[in-house]
């Protein structure tokens, strides 16, 4: 009989997945002219060079939250004091490091996320680290950059006409996605369903994902390539095989959404 991983263990896996997804990433832009940085991406107004900045300042976020509680909950507060001054301190933020020469926002990307790999490594696992949203575990920090790490790479990916090959990493981000349900509920002010939603997904090798109690009658079904694709907002339902089967799931994929922060836009469909 198997036995259960331990929270280390676990963690340890996330963040090798981490690590590996931001490889991915970091092969697609390694090597491009400086111009190919400047390449419009889905997201409105956000080059290449936008997409990496973003990663990079979040990553120092979650590292000074692993770091410094107390100081991330200061820096929190002048985000806000920003936002109140001068706009939306996310986009200023991307801004400002997309302004850099690639090369020095590449270093400055790949610094940073070791320096959060590190700090999330000596991390105690039943921890909790603040956050945009809901405080977090160690665990869920990890699973939450490794979502944000693929889902901007899949942006910078259609900017540059690739098409990424979906793996088991998914599973990470599917589970998130789930996990969000009530979140994604409570950001468009509608109460938390009381029924519970499983998850029926087809694998890249093929197989099979339950994820979510067996008894559950509303169940989503698809390729969870499509499902992770719609928690974090980078294609339209329309354009996704997904099934919802049961009032609550059929409520919840328009407005599913796994990241922090405010309602997303979402996108239109390609048609």
């Amino acid at each position: 009989m198997a036995h259960p991983r331990s929270a280390v263990d676990v963690l340890a896996g996330l963040l090798a997945d981490l690590a590996a997804e931001s490889a991915v990433l970091d092969e697609l832009v390694t090597g491009l002219p400086a111009e190919d940085w400047a390449r419009a991406t889905p997201a409105e107004g956000w080059t290449i060079a936008h997409q990496i900045a973003h990663l990079a300042w979040t990553d120092d976020y979650a590292t000074l939250a692993a770091r410094d509680p107390e100081g991330f909950g200061t820096a929190l507060g002048d985000l806000f004091g920003e936002l109140l001054a001068a706009g939306d301190p996310v986009e200023a933020g991307a801004r400002e490091g997309a302004a850099a020469e690639p090369a020095i926002l590449l270093a400055r990307w790949r610094a940073g996320r070791e320096q959060l790999r590190a700090a999330l490594a000596r991390t105690p696992a039943d921890a909790k680290l603040p956050w945009f949203g809901p405080p977090m575990k160690p665990a869920s920090m990890a699973t939450a950059r490794l979502m944000e790490t693929w889902a901007h790479g899949q942006d910078v990916a259609d900017a540059l006409g690739v098409t990424p090959e979906p793996t088991d990493r998914l599973r990470h981000i599917a589970h998130l996605g789930l996990r969000t349900l009530g979140f994604a509920f409570a950001l468009h002010r509608r109460p938390a369903p009381e029924q519970p939603v499983r998850l029926e997904l087809t694998a890249p090798d093929g197989g099979l994902w339950s994820i979510g109690p067996a008894d559950a009658a509303d169940v989503v079904t698809g390729p969870a390539l499509d499902f992770c694709l719609l928690v974090t907002q980078r294609r339209h339902r329309d354009d996704l095989a997904l099934r919802a089967t049961g009032p609550v799931a059929d409520a919840w994929l328009p407005i599913a959404q796994a990241f922090a922060g405010g309602p997303g836009k979402g996108r239109q469909p390609l048609g």
